[in-house]
């Protein structure tokens, strides 16, 4: 590894950062560039350490599951693409920490208290900036973010101040939603969360969070003014059109068991099987990271942690292919809100609704 020259900001400056950056998204970048952002994007796990310890105890009993990953490298390369004016050293979401609760009530309670907690990590966002129920993304995206800039007065912690964490509140719908948006990703030749690819699939996820909003939630999402037979008139459509439910049926939710070693690294390509590494130290996993990433350039390969197996599961259903918890919603949101009875009819190995002869095409 290249020699970076020692400084109190991992990686050397925020400005060094930032060049590495720049030097990526210009396809000029040298090896001590990708050092620079690998020591950087290591220096994020303390920041990670800590923010998911004040969120654990404040969890606990509480049936919210708390979990954290690292960015992608793939994802911060292909968000220094798509924004060309970001600034590296400045993304705010390549540490994360995700919190799912069971419903709107539990996790605007759960916000408002972190928001009241006396420590010196600071909120750098409005209250309302990234709130997505108040306002969904375009795409159907729905949840909310807040953005801290870490804080400490140690000796120890000194280097990491500074440095940012993104916090994600979902609601279990909410989540279901936007693992299977990843889902898509993984398994199409299409990215309907970065409005990517095949414009279908983008518009039959807007049309699915607006029915998963309506029927979970009593809320709307991006589409509030379309009538409810409407709404799943489309749905059925494009759903006929794409095969969609079917596809997602499909899927071989992985049944890959994961250890309680917290640490552990998803590997996953479309045409792959999960392949999952464990390990007891943060370091080492850290360490096996970035040399996956490096030997697996066409892979998504990711390092997150939770409490249980089981909350690395829920966190990060869109690894295990698992697209269930949406089907279900989707297809007792479509009877709720038409209400009639959407027909399944049986192939050879799923079920596959069908529109009855009250639902016509014709809605792009």
């Amino acid at each position: 590894m290249a020699k970076i020259p020692e400084s109190n900001y991992p990686g050397g400056s925020k400005s060094r950062v930032t060049r590495a950056g720049s030097a990526v998204r210009d396809e000029t970048f040298t090896a001590e560039d990708l050092a620079v952002i690998d020591i950087w994007r290591a220096a994020h796990r303390p920041v990670l350490n800590t923010f998911q310890a004040i969120l654990r105890t404040r969890a606990k009993g509480k049936g919210i599951v708390v979990a954290q990953r690292h960015k992608r490298k793939r994802t911060i390369f292909d968000k220094l693409d798509r924004f060309p004016k970001m600034e590296l050293a400045r993304m705010d979401d390549v540490a994360g920490c995700r919190l799912i609760f069971k419903d709107i009530v539990s996790l605007t309670s759960f916000r408002n208290n972190i928001h009241k907690a006396k420590y010196n990590h600071k909120r750098r966002n409005e209250v309302d900036k990234y709130d997505y129920l108040k306002k969904p993304k375009n795409t159907g995206y729905r949840g909310i973010h807040d953005i801290y800039e870490y804080d400490v007065n140690s000796e120890h912690g000194k280097e990491y101040k500074g440095l940012f964490i993104e916090l994600q509140y979902r609601t279990l719908a909410q989540h279901a939603w936007a693992t299977t948006v990843e889902i898509i990703g993984f398994i199409t030749a299409s990215q309907p969360k970065f409005q990517q690819g095949d414009k279908r699939y983008e518009h039959v996820m807007v049309l699915a969070s607006e029915i998963i909003a309506r029927h979970a939630e009593g809320m709307n999402s991006c589409l509030p003014s379309l009538p409810a037979t409407e709404l799943v008139e489309q749905f059925l459509y494009l759903d006929s059109e794409l095969n969609f439910l079917s596809l997602l049926k499909g899927l071989n939710v992985a049944n890959k068991s994961v250890s309680n070693k917290k640490n552990v690294i998803l590997i996953f390509s479309g045409s792959d099987q999960l392949e999952i590494k464990e390990f007891r130290d943060a370091t080492d996993a850290l360490r096996e990271l970035f040399l996956l990433e490096k030997n697996n350039p066409g892979k998504d390969v990711v390092l997150v942690k939770a409490d249980t197996s089981d909350e690395v599961r829920v966190a990060f259903k869109n690894y295990f292919s698992d697209a269930t918890e949406f089907i279900k919603l989707i297809e007792d949101g479509c009877e709720k809100l038409s209400g009639r009875r959407i027909i399944r009819e049986k192939t050879a190995d799923r079920t596959r609704p069908r529109k009855n002869k009250a639902a016509h095409g014709g809605h792009h």
